[in-house]
């Protein structure tokens, strides 16, 4: 590791060459979408309000004055609190095809958590669980979808090499809306609904209200799943100020229950798909590009990251109906406006009734995403 220089990154012309660095990585990779380069900025700086509750900490690996590898260390004292099992987190990993380099970076962070307490890393999270998840472990012949990573296949045997072992899988469901649902999914979803049980869109007069209610339905449907970090008031401010322009409300399903809301979906037109060729830049003409496909040629592609079901709801018939009607809802409108396929992502490998559900609706898991943790 003697030839291999370990840079803290340490302002904007570090954190550039750290955002920039997976692109020439990937150069050779048809199916890699450099993100926005004023989105990371966005992601990567205290104006993600993650930095508010956790201490982080970015670095590149040169070699031979090229940036040839890049990691992220953080600890989320929101998740401790939940959670006080000095867990620390690594994510935004990326690096050249060297067992040298991973190993680098990986000493690095973990002796980076180690000095602050931590026993135990685990990852890639970029930066929390609430945002990007996973390394990519199946499913490299597609892009990803908004918000979604994408690894090269050689990232996985790097971090084995280095003592990572799994600690769960999550998958992303694709489904073909062009298609009909199967014969049982239909029979049960045209069924005349339940009196007390009514579907509506998204209210855009009212919508830090709306985003108040999915957010507390959010935290309680998921309060017992693996890994679970409740999403505050400010961070849940920021997604929403974030994702308003890529918000339309009939994509954005409510159910309630006697009047009360307990059930929300929400599908995102795939903004990967709109800024599949701009290499990650908006000016000279990366805007106008990205306008027109927004606006007037339209996407095909649409993905779903956040949904959720009252723990109170989600009993009994009804509360097992709830899941397929708001999917099935969203799914007509996303046809109706042009859109072929949307993605479902993530569900845990063990939440069977969710994967279930996915695939008695003709969902497919088409891509495997991996989190890994080691012992420090």
């Amino acid at each position: 590791m003697t030839d291999i220089q370990i840079l803290p990154v340490d302002g904007k012309t570090l954190l550039n060459r750290f955002i920039r660095l997976p692109e020439r990585l990937h150069r050779g990779d048809a199916k890699y979408i450099a993100p926005l380069h004023l989105e990371r900025l966005d992601a990567l700086t205290p104006k993600n309000p993650f930095f508010g509750h956790a201490d982080v900490q970015f670095w590149i690996a040169c070699r031979g004055g090229r940036d040839v590898g890049r990691i992220s260390a953080q600890i989320d004292h929101q998740a401790l609190a939940v959670r006080p099992d000095a867990t620390g987190q690594f994510g935004m990993i990326a690096a050249e095809d060297d067992a040298e380099i991973f190993k680098a970076l990986i000493t690095t962070a973990a002796d980076w958590l180690r000095a602050r307490g931590m026993k135990r890393i685990q990852g890639p999270f970029n930066l929390n669980i609430n945002e990007e998840m996973g390394l990519l472990v199946d499913g490299f012949d597609t892009p990803p979808m908004l918000l979604m990573g994408h690894d090269l296949p050689y990232v996985a045997t790097r971090l084995e090499e280095q003592g990572f072992v799994k600690e769960k899988d999550v998958y992303a469901y694709l489904y073909d809306i062009t298609v009909d649902l199967p014969a049982g999914a239909r029979r049960l979803l045209d069924r005349p609904l339940p009196k007390e049980i009514t579907v509506r869109r998204l209210d855009l007069k009212r919508y830090d209200e709306e985003v108040r209610t999915i957010t507390d339905i959010f935290n309680d449907a998921w309060a017992n799943n693996w890994g679970f970090v409740p999403l505050s008031a400010i961070e849940t401010d920021h997604l929403a100020k974030s994702l308003k322009p890529l918000l339309d409300p009939r994509l954005v399903s409510i159910v309630e229950q006697n009047g009360e809301p307990v059930g929300f979906l929400v599908c995102l037109p795939n903004l990967n798909e709109a800024i599949r060729d701009l290499g990650g830049k908006l000016f000279p003409f990366g805007v106008v590009k990205l306008l027109w496909r927004l606006k007037v040629s339209g996407l095909k592609t649409a993905r779903v990251p956040l949904m959720g079901i009252r723990r109170k709801a989600a009993q009994g018939v009804i509360g097992k109906l709830l899941p397929f009607l708001l999917i099935d809802v969203v799914r007509k409108e996303a046809a109706k406006m042009g859109f072929t396929h949307v993605e479902l992502s993530w569900i845990l490998e063990d939440n069977m009734p969710m994967r279930h559900i996915n695939e008695s609706l003709g969902g497919v898991a088409y891509k495997t995403y991996r989190i890994y943790e080691k012992p420090l």
